[in-house]
């Protein structure tokens, strides 16, 4: 789902220390001959981009079908904004003042139809500072992995376009997007599948994420490199965060 959760439980670094750590990890970025090419890991959805704007536009799509039947409720729903979404849709028809079960499960077919799919995309948008950082990365000579939980099948598509019309560095030398081959696969089993062979595309000096289990499997992985949480939203009764993880907020910085 999307959103963000309540306030968060987990210490973030301060803007400067932020800054600090994003200008480190660009620095290590840098390629010498003597060894392997760098690699930064990104997550798509709550990392790299903010989906609150994907389930806004979906919510006021449904309160259109609404419009006839109920239009109180259809007046509050078309009034969805990214501030008032919780990480689960019932909590987020509850802060628009919607409390039926009836239509919480309507809305939960309807979202889950349009909100997993290619055309939706396009209402995604970068988090504060993430393009710049990306390309910071990217030029300095890093390899570009974007590592997301979506699916080939049903947001392969829309998951390139996307990035490209965001301005993130992809279909270009030294960037891959890696996708689940199927929706039903769970994304923290996929990501810890996927994350040993990371190495095979060379030595990865950081990994950011916004679910700490796939933060902490990072660490795990690659302990000499930077697991980074990007504390937006995440997936109620997540593991604790391992204390080597570092928390930002998003990717702005003072450079």
């Amino acid at each position: 789902m999307s959103g963000h959760a309540a306030p968060s439980s987990y210490p973030r670094l301060s803007f400067d220390a932020q800054s600090r750590l994003l200008s480190t990890i660009v620095k290590r970025c840098a390629h010498r001959s003597s060894e392997p090419t760098p690699v930064v890991v990104f997550d798509l959805d709550g990392t790299l981009m903010d989906n609150r704007p994907r389930t806004c536009a979906i919510v006021r799509e449904f309160a259109e079908t609404l419009r006839i039947r109920e239009p109180a409720i259809a007046e509050s729903l078309a009034l969805a904004e990214p501030n008032h979404l919780a990480y689960l849709l019932s909590d987020s028809m509850a802060a628009l003042g919607v409390h039926r079960e009836d239509l919480v499960v309507e809305l939960q077919a309807f979202w889950r139809d349009r909100f997993f799919s290619d055309p939706h995309l396009v209402h995604d948008v970068a988090l504060p500072g993430a393009v710049r950082f990306a390309h910071e990365c990217y030029e300095a000579g890093a390899i570009l992995i974007y590592l997301t939980g979506r699916d080939l099948p049903l947001m392969g598509t829309g998951s390139f376009g996307s990035l490209r019309d965001l301005g993130f560095p992809i279909g270009v030398p030294g960037t891959e997007l890696v996708l689940k081959p199927d929706a039903s696969m769970p994304d923290e089993a996929y990501k810890r599948l996927e994350a040993p062979k990371l190495a095979r595309v060379g030595r990865v000096v950081a990994a950011f994420d916004n679910e700490p289990g796939n933060c902490n499997t990072f660490r795990s992985h690659f302990p000499d490199a930077e697991s980074v949480f990007i504390d937006t939203q995440h997936m109620p009764g997540a593991p604790p965060l391992a204390a080597e993880v570092s928390v930002i907020a998003d990717f702005r910085s003072e450079s």
